[in-house]
């Protein structure tokens, strides 16, 4: 996806709702030579917090690095935290890769097809299968191998590589293994997961083959971002489906898995087009 010629930045940014933030913000992008493309708001009203995502030109003489920085300093001063990116700057990616591979062609190739904004950089994974296929891809493939008791030291080698290859976002296309709660803190950006939605209905091993048996009417997929608590993160975006007594248990999966390249690609594009806000153990998305 090519930069657009003329510089733009993104905002986003919460805080505690008072009047007039619209127009103060609004205000200081006219101030700072800038030209509001898209601007989208929301109000929490039970916690009555206030979300924006604010989107904008710039043609001013001082650079768009220095204005997302100047932008924080503004955003603090009426109460709200920020997050700004500047148009052309294309996050780096990480796959996580296990064996089921149905998540990681599918990314792959939506990046190859621009539809992703950002750079899938490199493949990590605790299993040789995908070696051949990354290599075809032209993307950097690490065997990690992940064993209980030498899971720390194979973490330590998993964030030795993000740090060399400067990742910002790492993506768990079904990665079967738990990241623990050091590991999060220390890569200290984002982590998407994808998963089916039964959780916690059906939990553990062949959750489709319980759902089959429980004749249940919806399955889903659920992305979110990684936290310490399994599976209990914001969630970004969930995908459903209805199934009936016709579907066979190969149906279940086949279902699923369609579902999980959708939600979780998604979600990746989300994330990358800087859509995503996270407060507390929620997220406000705009679409």
């Amino acid at each position: 996806m090519p930069a657009p010629a003329t510089p733009h930045l993104i905002a986003l940014l919460h805080g505690p709702d008072q009047r007039g933030l619209v127009s103060k913000v609004a205000g200081w992008i006219f101030d700072h030579a800038g030209n509001i493309i898209h601007a989208d708001q929301h109000r929490d009203q039970e916690e009555g917090v206030f979300f924006q995502r604010v989107e904008w030109d710039h043609e001013g003489e001082l650079a768009p690095a220095a204005v997302a920085q100047a932008f924080h300093g503004f955003a603090e001063s009426i109460g709200m935290r920020s997050i700004v990116a500047v148009s052309g700057q294309r996050p780096r990616i990480a796959l996580f890769v296990s064996k089921f591979d149905h998540c990681y062609h599918d990314l792959i190739l939506r990046w190859k097809a621009g539809e992703l904004n950002g750079e899938i950089s490199l493949i990590v994974s605790n299993h040789e299968d995908l070696r051949a296929a990354s290599e075809s891809y032209g993307v950097p493939f690490h065997h990690i191998p992940v064993t209980r008791d030498a899971k720390p030291a194979a973490e330590a080698a998993q964030l030795d590589l993000l740090r060399e290859h400067h990742i910002e976002l790492v993506v768990l296309a079904r990665y079967m293994q738990v990241l623990s709660a050091d590991f999060l803190a220390q890569f200290g950006r984002p982590v998407i997961n994808i998963h089916h939605s039964f959780l916690p209905a059906f939990v553990g091993a062949r959750p489709y083959h319980q759902a089959y048996h429980r004749g249940v009417k919806v399955i889903g997929a659920t992305a979110h971002y990684v936290t310490a608590d399994l599976d209990q993160g914001p969630i970004i975006h969930q995908g459903v489906a209805s199934v009936t007594h016709r579907h066979s248990i190969s149906d279940l999966i086949q279902k699923g898995r369609d579902l999980e390249k959708m939600t979780l690609s998604q979600a990746v594009r989300w994330q990358l087009e800087n859509r995503v806000l996270v407060y507390g153990n929620k997220t406000v998305v705009f679409d």
